[in-house]
């Protein structure tokens, strides 16, 4: 019955100025989200985005299901509802309550034998006929009609049925339902970032929220072949792909960091060696990143978490680069970094066991306070190690979408 899918934003709202900028990103990324269902125009004005068919008609089941699982990806969304659009009239807003609310009463009256229900009307046309409380009593009397009325009742509070309707000048909408969408700001709308991409739970839950932030993600993930089997890769591949859900696809390099890791376990204190390991990631990150025009650096870290995500040590690693480090769950509780991860869909496959980098010629007692000076000392015995880098870097395998 629904003709039309009204989408709200709020973040997008407190623009000012630049606010045109931001929806005409979210409009191509809702284009690009809902590139299965053919044939939609999505339209903008005055504070509302709307998705209707090029050809007026009605939207079937499977493109209403198409565009609920989709919506609900894209970022600088606050929610979205399929809606009747009709003229901006009393009489048509009427005929749409009468045509479409049969089926939420019905399901109401499955379980009860009195039903409560509620008309909330928004009317942003100051010159229309009735006021906002007189469009509620008129539509309620509408649905007053359908049914007895000893089997009615209204409640304003929490009702078993919400009858939305909102009045603008060019059309009106009757709605049922409100989508929650993810919120934040359209992808696209904040420079581009590389991530550090693990398998684990955590890296994907922050290029989510990074993403949520406006920010395309591009992958960079770390193997150590032969230590580390292929499934380790596969993995991370998945993962992105996943991810690559919620964003126009972007780019997957990996790096395989077996020589580096040999070269440290070596030649270095061995306590040290988780540090020097994400030093000589942050400067192939930081590499790749200068190369392809990415602005900024990404990691699923969390103060405390791990020997290596310690503040000294966390240190220590920035020291390593000059460019910027965003970590989006830097003060996330762990169960909180879980439930994103099930909320995106990325949990079961963070879980499966696969052996990381991270984990090969692992200390047994890795320090978590480490001095810098010490950490620049141990460098110093591998002097070798800037050439591999440069080396490694040359020899990344870039996934393309």
């Amino acid at each position: 019955m629904y003709n039309a899918i009204i989408c709200r934003y709020h973040e997008i709202a407190i623009k000012g100025g630049n606010r045109s900028m931001f929806e005409k990103r979210m409009v191509e990324n809702m284009y690009y989200l809902l590139r299965k269902v053919h044939d939609i125009r999505i339209s903008r004005v005055r504070g509302r985005i709307w998705i209707e068919r090029k050809d007026k008609e009605l939207f079937t089941d499977e493109q209403l299901e198409i565009i609920d699982e989709q919506l609900q990806r894209a970022f600088g969304l606050e929610s979205f509802s399929p809606v009747i659009m009709c003229e901006p009239t009393m009489d048509a807003m009427k005929k749409a309550v009468d045509v479409s609310c049969r089926p939420y009463f019905a399901k109401a009256f499955e379980a009860k034998p009195v039903v409560s229900f509620r008309i909330r009307a928004k009317r942003s046309n100051k010159n229309f006929e009735l006021d906002s409380r007189g469009i509620e009593i008129e539509l309620a009397r509408e649905v007053g009609r359908e049914y007895d009325y000893d089997s009615l009742t209204i409640n304003l509070e929490e009702a078993d049925v919400t009858v939305w309707c909102e009045l603008r000048c060019e059309f009106a909408f009757i709605y049922y339902d409100i989508i929650r969408g993810p919120g934040g700001l359209p992808v696209g709308s904040n420079s581009p970032v590389l991530a550090l991409l693990s398998g684990g739970i955590d890296s994907p839950a922050a290029c989510c929220e990074i993403m949520k932030r406006g920010c395309r993600c591009d992958f960079i993930t770390f193997h150590s072949s032969p230590y580390t089997p292929p499934a380790t890769v596969d993995k991370v591949r998945r993962i992105a792909h996943h991810l690559n859900l919620f964003q126009p696809p972007a780019r997957l390099f990996i790096c395989n960091l077996a020589p580096l890791q040999k070269l440290i376990r070596d030649k270095c204190n061995p306590r040290f060696r988780t540090v020097l390991y994400r030093r000589m990631m942050f400067r192939i990150a930081r590499a790749v990143a200068v190369r392809h025009k990415r602005q900024a650096l990404v990691t699923g870290e969390s103060v405390g978490q791990v020997a290596s995500q310690t503040i000294k040590n966390m240190a220590a690693i920035d020291a390593a680069i000059d460019m910027l480090v965003l970590r989006p769950l830097v003060g996330t509780d762990k169960n909180d970094a879980i439930a994103l991860a099930r909320r995106i869909g990325t949990f079961d496959m963070s879980s499966e066991q696969v052996p990381d980098s991270c984990t090969v010629f692992a200390p047994s007692n890795p320090a978590t306070a480490v001095v810098l000076s010490k950490i620049l000392e141990d460098e110093a015995r591998i002097p070798e190690y800037p050439a591999m880098l440069k080396e490694i870097v040359e020899n990344i395998e870039i996934l393309t979408p």
